[in-house]
């Protein structure tokens, strides 16, 4: 019992009714991730989506939330969980563990897209072919990523990239740790459950993240400045165990196809809004943002040229010889996007 009820801790339970004696048999999938239970993740977007399954199926499939605060919501272990079976579903951070979709996390790479939207919908436009190997394991449910993310400093007020040399910085990718090193700055790598305390005692001057980042590990408390640069997005997917998927009737398929192919419109709007309130709340505690310009970017496009080649070859060395060619389509199709 002691066991069940330490399996169950953190889970968010979808279940409207009982399903009366005799009636159909209940289909119950299992979602994870790494975030906690009140990021809008779980609140505007799985919660919701369990509802709905639930209505379309006709009270048949439950899903079962799991999320950071729960034992499978170890971010390294995301992907795992859904590949043993553990998990039916998980929404995981693409750069973690490194070097597992090198394809996909092109689009972290600097300056290839700035909002949310255009980099959601540039990924899922690419899904079915230059991105295909990446998730060949899984039945892949949906790729979203954040808007172009930026400096959280203590002290620091920044307005141009210079201005971060010197300082300790933690990275959240590896692509962020080069371009950091790249601009003088020093990379740290830590989990962001540790950037509060971090941040608070003076063993690090900065954080990259984008506005949701600030709010959701309570930054606003302990930084003075945010310097707006988009200089990246960070990405995630949604991944299903597809036998798992494959093993269900079809109306639950068919049900699980038409609703999360909505998410490649909404998540970019639910980012929108979490960074709106997020920087909106900051900015009341007496945070300072100091924004970069559409030219600031153009020109670190030129500045940063040979880290971002740099990148591109790590990738070809990872196995993905025509990575060049996804980064173009990438920036192409990105652009289309933005306007």
């Amino acid at each position: 019992m002691r066991r069940m009820t330490g399996v169950l801790a953190g889970a968010v339970v979808v279940q409207l009714f009982t399903t009366p004696v005799g009636a159909q048999e209940t289909i119950e999938l299992k979602a994870s991730t790494f975030v906690p239970p009140t990021q809008w993740f779980v609140k505007e977007g799985l919660e919701p989506w369990a509802k709905e399954m639930h209505k379309l199926t006709g009270g048949k499939v439950h899903i079962r939330i799991f999320a950071g605060n729960s034992p499978f919501g170890n971010i390294a272990n995301q992907d795992d969980q859904v590949a043993a079976g553990v998990t039916d579903i998980a929404w995981g951070l693409n750069g973690v563990p490194a070097g597992r979709y090198p394809r996909t996390s092109i689009m972290e790479i600097p300056l290839v897209a700035t909002s949310a939207e255009a980099a959601a919908k540039t990924l899922w436009s690419m899904r079915k072919t230059y991105l295909a190997k990446d998730f060949k394991r899984f039945k892949l449910l949906n790729l979203n990523c954040t808007n172009g993310i930026g400096f959280a400093l203590k002290n620091k007020v920044a307005t141009k990239l210079d201005d971060l040399k010197g300082l300790r910085i933690r990275s959240p990718s590896s692509k962020m740790q080069s371009l950091l090193q790249f601009i003088g700055a020093v990379p740290v790598t830590m989990g962001p459950g540790q950037l509060y305390e971090s941040l608070q005692k003076g063993t690090l001057d900065g954080a990259v993240t984008g506005w949701d980042g600030v709010r959701g590990f309570r930054l606003e408390d302990v930084i003075k400045n945010y310097y707006a640069a988009k200089m990246a997005v960070i990405c995630f997917h949604v991944v299903m165990n597809k036998k798992r998927y494959d093993g269900l009737p079809a109306d639950v398929r068919k049900a699980i196809d038409e609703t999360t192919a909505k998410w490649v419109d909404s998540f970019p709007k639910q980012w929108d809004n979490a960074d709106e309130v997020a920087r909106a709340s900051a900015l009341a505690k007496g945070v300072v943002e100091t924004k970069a310009t559409n030219a600031d970017r153009a020109n670190w496009r030129n500045r940063l040229k040979p880290v971002i080649n740099r990148m591109i070859s790590n990738v070809e060395k990872e196995g993905v010889p025509n990575a060049r060619k996804i980064y173009d389509v990438m920036i192409k199709r990105a652009a289309i996007y933005e306007k």
